[in-house]
């Protein structure tokens, strides 16, 4: 689809309706939360904005496919035949949201060929809407309306921030940790850690739990137009739609792809 930057805008304004819609649910604390087959929770806002979001897209653009974390499962024999197709976490970090860290976003991303190309990541509680579509830059909108380009920053070896999970902390990073001359830990949630390096507020966020592509791929556009990279553990460019799972193999995003990080993995 050769037209899809005519889309971001409108793909920022359904991120920002759902938004919109999910935060009474927030605000109540009060929700019904429920167990998926993963064991992962599901309250009624991931439905709601899930509900929402299908919809919008649908009339927005009806001849791309849809795949959220939501939505109807989609075989692979079938979606391998997709060279463009939504990919969507209706609400990215639940258990943030049920935790009120205020850390969640909704995610939407188009992807081609393997790609994210479209990507807008809206954090509700925030009030911030990170977004970016391919060789159009990557930008931050505020809660006051104010628009800010954002991009990476160059990596001081003397004060490396190092991303991390609530959740996850620093399990498994111990021995790279070891090797860094000097870091500090920050801690945060959901898809945000990437957006966070996006903007310059990080260095490198280590990956080595489980999750699903839908988690990824906006905010790997986002990252990838504000300078840096989102990789597997063999330095190459996380890829989607090319298998039958959905889960990612570990990653690191890094602000600074001229940085000898396999020096340290």
């Amino acid at each position: 689809m050769e037209d899809y930057k005519k889309l971001l805008p409108e793909v920022v304004e359904i991120a920002k309706q759902a938004g919109a819609a999910i935060m009474p649910i927030y605000e109540r604390r009060e929700f019904n939360i429920k167990l998926k087959a993963d064991d992962s929770p599901l309250t009624e806002a991931d439905l709601l904005a899930n509900e929402i979001i299908a919809h919008a897209l649908e009339e927005l653009a009806s001849d791309i496919p849809y795949l959220s974390e939501e939505g109807d499962e989609v075989l692979y024999s079938e979606r391998k035949k997709w060279q463009c197709y939504w990919l969507v976490d209706p609400l990215d970090g639940t258990n943030e949201f049920i935790s009120h860290t205020n850390h969640f976003t909704i995610n939407i991303a188009l992807v081609v060929d393997h790609k994210p190309v479209i990507g807008v990541s809206f954090a509700p509680a925030l009030e911030k809407c990170y977004y970016a579509c391919l060789g159009g830059g990557a930008f931050c909108e505020l809660a006051n309306g104010e628009v800010q380009k954002i991009q990476t920053r160059k990596v001081d070896s003397k004060h490396i921030d190092v991303i991390v999970s609530h959740t996850i902390g620093i399990k498994g990073l111990e021995k790279f940790l070891a090797q860094l001359p000097s870091f500090k830990i920050v801690y945060f949630g959901g898809s945000l850690k990437i957006c966070l390096i996006a903007e310059g507020n990080g260095d490198i966020y280590p990956r080595l739990g489980t999750n699903c592509e839908w988690d990824t791929a906006a905010p790997q556009c986002i990252l990838e137009e504000a300078g840096g990279e989102l990789l597997t553990f063999d330095y190459k460019p996380l890829q989607y739609n090319t298998k039958d799972s959905l889960y990612n193999p570990h990653f690191l995003v890094v602000g600074d792809p001229g940085f000898a990080w396999g020096d340290y993995f």
